[in-house]
């Protein structure tokens, strides 16, 4: 007889950008988990959008609930670390969304308060499940290319006015683009090559009247390798540069455009829905390999659904974590190091040696 799984119960913490785009509406068009319910402070714009989940006014609201198991941190960043805490203090596994926290030290924290309990502790790195991520991955893989020998990834936007009455911009902790927009590509970069030898930065301030970080510039260095990654990231492109550019001994690959994802759930498509993740053809890269016809690459169908799916499968005792706390603490001790490195204008070797 076929048993059914019962749904694993979600709660999200906060219904703003992150909790709204990127947690609510992905939780829900995921198999086997169920959006049970959302903290929102005010206001009731959760329970309009997801009527059968609970609307809670406070996270001791949403603990109350001891049927949900598994709690999204959706809140702005200088929060992440006390409400994680909070909950893998009342046995709920954790996803947090980036950046995991704003020290290494809280990261620790919260690895060995998760080890203590046997609960599982996550980063929302949802962009390793960009298409464009992925095609980059696959054909690196495929060794056209030869020896990689650099690798570039933009992140680009414009926005030249700063929004200083938004926490990101307003000059408190946790803000600024190295924190918002670094953990992607940080983690991509480690995805891809592992851990550096050295990091240098240039983490600065281009907008007039700016109060926090909106450019930064990384180049991770790998020796053995004799590569080099260079991760960049501005708020002042107006014509945006290359999302990816890869190359190698015996070619390159170079991406145009971002991943459609983000921009189709915040137009309220959803995940589930037909073509959301594809890219069109325009968008596709161009592989370029010595004594060939340079060739376009169909961009691989990007799905944030897997990193729930993931999350779903480690509680089951079907997988492994696929972003482990460990690579989340790389990821925050690698922000250090590059604002140590803007700030004392030199290269810094990569040690990794108070990783918990």
């Amino acid at each position: 007889m076929l048993v059914m799984q019962e749904p694993i119960r979600v709660g999200v913490v906060g219904f703003g950008l992150a909790g709204r785009v990127f947690h609510t509406a992905v939780v829900q068009a995921t198999p086997g988990l169920e959006l049970a319910a959302v903290v929102q402070r005010s206001g009731d714009d959760a329970k309009k959008e997801y009527p059968e989940a609970h609307l809670a006014r406070s996270v001791e609201e949403m603990l109350c609930d001891v049927g949900i198991r598994l709690v999204v941190i959706a809140t702005p960043s200088y929060s992440h670390y006390e409400l994680a805490k909070q909950c893998l203090h009342e046995q709920r596994h954790v996803v947090i969304d980036k950046p995991f926290t704003l020290t290494s030290a809280e990261a620790a924290d919260l690895i060995h308060m998760a080890r203590q309990r046997n609960l599982l502790l996550t980063a929302y790195q949802n962009r390793r499940w960009d298409g464009d991520f992925q095609t980059v991955r696959e054909v690196i893989a495929g060794g056209e290319l030869g020896r990689i020998v650099s690798l570039e990834s933009h992140f680009d936007r414009f926005r030249p006015e700063p929004k200083r009455d938004v926490w990101r911009e307003s000059g408190g902790p946790g803000g600024g683009i190295l924190f918002d927009l670094g953990p992607h590509l940080i983690d991509q970069g480690m995805a891809l090559f592992g851990i550096p030898d050295t990091i240098s930065a240039s983490v600065r301030v281009e907008r007039d009247s700016a109060v926090v970080d909106d450019a930064f510039d990384l180049q991770f260095a790998y020796e053995r390798q004799r590569l080099t990654v260079f991760l960049r990231s501005t708020l002042t492109a107006c014509t945006p540069g290359p999302r990816f550019i890869v190359h190698g001994t015996h070619g390159s690959f170079v991406k145009w455009g971002l991943d459609p994802q983000e921009e189709q759930l915040r137009s309220g498509m959803r995940p589930d829905a037909p073509g959301f993740g594809q890219e069109p053809e325009s968008q596709w890269g161009e592989l370029r390999v010595e004594d060939q016809e340079p060739r376009r690459v169909p961009t691989l169908h990007g799905d944030y659904r897997g990193f729930y799916e993931n999350v779903r499968d480690v509680l089951l005792g079907k997988a492994e974590p696929a972003v482990t706390p460990e690579q989340a603490w790389r990821t925050t001790r690698l922000i250090e190091l590059a604002r140590e490195s803007s700030g004392q204008g030199r290269r810094l070797h990569v040690d990794f040696s108070g990783q918990p």
